[in-house]
């Protein structure tokens, strides 16, 4: 901490009538964005972490754990909808979650996020059978909305925009170290203890993440005379699980069969009729007018392209490295570290070079540079691309992630009203989410479709029944899910020039708002 820092925190303790070496207190009145200290901040966010780390987490620490879960119970056929039930429920009800907390304050509402989250970590460890994994899965991913939608509004509350990207930069490091770490520890477990464990790791982070956020999150909330828009949430709930279901069903069969078009139509119909609600509900859960504000749009474009991109890459790695390189799991988790690497290099001196000088675009413009170059990069992976190279492709990717992924956040935040903060932040999570569970199914689609009618070439070639052809085809099915993946990665770059920056706001104009969606988009 610098000398200018050390003496504010000094100076804010004291006025606060606490001290500078003892306990954090914190202060019973005017809470808010500037009136917390950097000590403060560090415990506050400390708990977030924890919830943000469990959601993440759990998005991609059963990948390694699948085939043994899937055998235990023989229930192959679902192997898949482990993943798709938390996918499905994490993603419709994050801007619920958003609405809600803005209109019944963030910790009760968090805390609340992080005991059904445990809940169904309990339950998913002591299934007996898929049907239950599945559904006590879908309960872990309600929870998990919660979680990853206010961790990030919670800083929005205690932190000025122009220091939030300094310490949303950890967060950043946080979702990076979860998302990579998920497939290794997942792996561990599984390889030296059972994969029940895999859920019930959750279990002793999350009590201490509800004991620290009890104990130093204070902020002041004014209970508003408003309705939940329950149509609303009903039919976003509803229209996305039935799109992602659909979705997940043509990329399970490699083809848009009948079946996914009689889930995946409904979906799209109540989608298109949660719009028009949207429109005229009195307190509708996404306010269409945040449309308008170009800040926001462009920013959760990028989102659902960030999203698609990054769960592609950590999805179908540890499957490469296991099938084709022929590693365990938890070699297959470790391989994965250069993207880690890469995304905390960056997260963490991204944010805080943007709290420094207040400005964002240029962050995005280079991140998204990056990802496309490391998705270009990816499509030369062959059957026999060894481990440096491989490191080489991920770094660069973990690179353009760091650089932008958590400053979309700030940029949104920054630019909605303070009103809509929760929604606002909601809906970054929301797009990046749905972006990963559509991505994984429509990329996974291609690799399977591309392997199968490349494999009888290889066949040919090496032998009808040559576990080598079989290695080719999956490897080449992977290469053509990047070469249309990097198109997808592309936009992304393009669409950063159109992200309009708007000058960061600091603790002393934050409390009157943020611009009007007219002035600013």
């Amino acid at each position: 901490m610098s000398r200018v820092e050390s003496r504010a925190d000094s100076t804010t303790v004291a006025n606060r009538g606490g001290d500078a070496s003892g306990s954090v207190s914190v202060a019973p009145a005017g809470t808010g964005p500037g009136s917390y200290n950097h000590r403060q901040i560090l415990f506050i966010m400390s708990g977030l972490a924890m919830g943000l780390l469990l959601a993440s987490l759990d998005q991609t620490i059963v990948s390694t754990a699948l085939t043994v879960i899937s055998e235990h119970f023989h229930r192959v056929d679902l192997y898949s909808w482990v993943v798709t039930a938390y996918l499905l429920t994490s993603t419709a009800s994050t801007p619920l979650y958003g609405k809600i907390s803005d209109q019944f304050g963030r910790k009760r509402i968090f805390q609340l996020s992080i005991v059904i989250f445990l809940i169904g970590s309990a339950l998913s460890g002591l299934s007996q059978s898929m049907y239950e994994l599945i559904a006590f899965r879908a309960l872990q991913g309600l929870g998990a909305g919660g979680l990853m939608t206010l961790a990030f509004a919670i800083i929005g509350d205690v932190i000025p925009p122009r220091e939030r990207g300094r310490y949303q930069g950890y967060f950043g490091a946080v979702f990076g170290v979860s998302s990579v770490a998920g497939p290794l520890l997942g792996g561990f477990l599984v390889d030296q203890a059972s994969w029940r464990w895999v859920f019930y790791v959750n279990l002793p982070i999350g009590i201490v993440g509800l004991v620290v956020i009890n104990r130093v999150l204070k902020l002041d909330h004014k209970p508003r005379s408003s309705k939940v828009d329950v149509t609303g949430s009903f039919l976003i709930v509803a229209g996305i699980s039935l799109l992602l279901v659909g979705v997940q069903i043509a990329g399970n069969a490699a083809a848009i069969t009948a079946t996914a078009w009689a889930y995946a139509l409904p979906g799209v119909a109540l989608i298109a009729a949660f719009v028009w609600w949207e429109r005229r509900a009195a307190e509708p859960i996404i306010p269409l007018r945040l449309f308008r504000n170009s800040v926001f749009a462009v920013s959760n474009t990028l989102a659902f392209i960030t999203g698609t991109v990054m769960f592609g890459a950590l999805i179908f790695l540890p499957l490469y490295l296991q099938s084709v390189r022929g590693v365990s799991p938890t070699i297959s988790g470790l391989r994965l570290l250069p993207l880690l690497a890469g995304m905390l290099l960056t997260s963490i001196s991204s944010g805080r070079l943007v709290s420094k000088w207040g400005r964002y675009k240029h962050f995005v413009i280079a991140g998204t540079l990056l990802l496309t170059v490391g998705v270009a990069t990816m499509t030369q992976i062959t059957s026999t691309t060894a481990a440096w190279p491989l490191a080489g492709m991920l770094f660069i990717i973990g690179l353009g992630l760091g650089l932008f992924m958590q400053i979309l956040v700030v940029a949104v935040q920054n630019a909605v009203p303070s009103a809509d903060m929760g929604v606002g932040t909601a809906s970054v999570t929301f797009f990046r989410t749905l972006g990963g569970a559509v991505g994984s199914a429509v990329l996974g689609a291609v690799l399977i479709l591309k392997e199968k009618s490349s494999l009888p070439r290889y066949q040919r070639i090496y032998g009808a029944n040559s576990p080598v052809a079989v290695h080719h085809a999956f490897a080449f099915g992977m290469d053509q899910a990047f070469l249309y993946a990097l198109p997808v990665a592309a936009v992304a770059f393009v669409l950063s020039f159109m992200l309009r920056e708007v000058k960061l706001r600091s603790g002393a104009d934050t409390n009157r708002g943020a611009p009007s969606v007219e002035a600013i988009g």
